[in-house]
């Protein structure tokens, strides 16, 4: 994703800059269109800034998800205590400790003092507030219900770093064994099989296949490590630029949906997300196809971004939306019956809140069962190598044994 520098003007004419992150200038516009902006200038961001500011970038904290619910959250309490959003803003600039977030609610008071709205103020600051997270709080300016909708974003956020971390939780531990294994075998095929292959070689004896494989290959690591360490380099920064394209970052979300194990996680994690934010935009009183457009980017998969965006045309030519999302071919039978039911009752922000905890807890048992199956799966990975070196090294020695006994 690349980052522009746009001028816009936003609903009453009033002037605003920023920075937006988008696949191209036209991505970016639609997004400032979504968000109420009408653009002005979009060119590429370059920035200038001194070693100082190098620095200071450097050692800054990042706006966590927790500095968020924070925030929302006080927001929340002060607007219901009857605090003017000025007053609430410059208070909590003060008082927070993440000075990302102080300079940014900085920034976004002093926009607040020039006379812009609180979302056209959070807007100019993409990185650390979402499109979702601006579009909701422009409906609750415009709707009167900013109180509540703070309260909304506040439990949303907190679930999603909840089952964020669950993942996490779960994939740490085979992380950490994979890589101990590597660094294991680097060790063991450039230090100690060379160590193995100098005591075979004095007593002349015929090693067995195992071993002559092993052999092979320490040699070929001990010969070509720093060709080996810049091939793997090269392979990951290539990846790394692929995947920062848009059809590699296209092919990358449509195929993590499909991996072994952790798809089926994420899938009900994205299941779960598209339910929650669908519901809070419909309860909210966002339009219907601005509610697609803004819950697709939210998403953060932009195989799913494509086909829910692709919904609006079905229900732009009088198509029901449970139909278009069948059509889309990305949500399973539950939801498309929940869509349908909704539909006809006018109770769709309400099935889609329920659907929403279902998932939720359907994720928290997907992890539980993911955490079940990888535990034996390094097991055998784990057993499998230490009789590959068993065989390898151990076996000759053994027939080194018996030939010196007798």
């Amino acid at each position: 994703m690349a980052i522009f520098h746009y001028r816009a003007r936003g609903a009453h004419g009033d002037a605003i800059e920023g920075t937006i992150d988008a696949g191209s200038p036209d991505l970016a516009a639609a997004r400032l269109i979504e968000g109420g902006l009408t653009p002005v200038d979009i060119q590429p961001f370059i920035e200038r800034v001194s070693l100082g500011g190098n620095l200071e970038m450097l050692f800054r904290p990042k706006v966590q998800s927790a500095d968020l619910i924070q925030f929302s959250r006080q927001m929340h309490s002060m607007l219901r205590a009857g605090i003017p959003i000025f007053r609430a803003v410059t208070g909590l600039a003060s008082t927070t400790s993440n000075r990302s977030l102080a300079q940014t609610l900085h920034q976004a008071s002093a926009s607040l003092e020039s006379g812009h709205s609180l979302s056209d103020a959070l807007g100019q600051h993409p990185r650390v507030f979402s499109v979702f997270y601006i579009s909701l709080v422009r409906v609750g300016e415009t709707s009167g219900k900013l109180t509540e909708i703070f309260q909304q974003l506040a439990f949303y956020l907190d679930r999603e770093k909840t089952t964020r971390g669950k993942i996490k939780s779960a994939l740490r531990y085979p992380t950490f064994v994979i890589s101990a294994i590597a660094v294991a075998l680097a060790v063991i095929s450039i230090w100690v099989i060379p160590a193995f292959d100098k005591l075979f070689k004095s007593f002349g004896a015929e090693l067995p296949l195992p071993t002559r494989i092993l052999m092979a290959i320490s040699d070929f690591m001990v010969a070509y490590w720093p060709a080996l360490l810049l091939l793997l380099a090269m392979l990951m920064g290539g990846v790394r630029l692929y995947l920062n394209t848009e059809p590699g970052r296209y092919r990358w979300d449509k195929l993590r949906l499909r991996l072994p194990l952790v798809g089926t996680v994420i899938y009900r994690a994205s299941l779960a997300r598209f339910s929650h934010l669908f519901s809070m935009a419909m309860n909210s009183g966002v339009p219907l196809m601005t509610a697609l457009t803004v819950v697709a980017h939210a998403l953060n998969n932009s195989y799913l971004e494509e086909r829910i965006l692709g919904m609006r045309g079905g229900v732009e030519h009088g198509k029901a939306l449970s139909l278009t999302a069948a059509n889309s071919g990305i949500f399973d039978p539950l939801v498309l019956q929940m869509l349908a039911v909704g539909e006809e009752s006018g109770t769709m922000s309400e099935l889609l809140a329920e659907l929403a905890d279902y998932y939720e807890r359907e994720v928290d048992y997907a992890i539980d069962r993911l955490s079940a199956a990888i535990e034996p799966i390094l097991t055998v990975v784990i057993g499998g190598l230490v009789l590959v070196m068993a065989m390898g090294i151990f076996l000759p020695m053994w027939n080194l044994a018996s030939v010196a006994l007798h």
